[in-house]
């Protein structure tokens, strides 16, 4: 049996960007992350062993969110790539990342999405 796991509107403050104001003073970023994967064994088990821990996973991102990074795609790249790592049974993953009020005139956010 398939499932999707959602995580929305994880908060943080980090300091991405390729300017050195955005490096030194952060921006607020919006994450939500969707993970695909086989639940057979936890619908069964009623064990968290037996299906993606979502704790671990807010934890794996903020980790991740936490290295400063010139571009979102990097940062995505490495949050895929951590929770695959702990997690090779995850099938497709979406992750988006919102960035709050970049340094461009007039926008409210930048949004990366990815899949893989």
């Amino acid at each position: 049996m398939k499932g999707t796991i959602e995580l929305k509107g994880l908060q943080f403050h980090a300091s991405h960007g390729c300017f050195d104001f955005e490096r030194e003073e952060g921006t607020d970023y919006i994450v939500d992350f969707e993970a695909e994967l086989d639940i057979s064994r936890a619908t069964e088990s009623d064990r968290l062993e037996d299906t993606l821990d979502y704790g671990r996973v807010c934890d794996i991102i903020a980790e991740q969110m936490d290295i400063p990074s010139n571009l979102l795609e990097h940062v995505a790249g490495r949050i895929i790539a951590a929770v695959r790592t702990e997690y090779p049974e995850v099938g497709h993953i979406r992750l988006r990342i919102e960035k709050m009020d970049p340094p461009v005139a007039g926008l409210d956010s930048a949004i990366l999405t990815v899949e893989d």
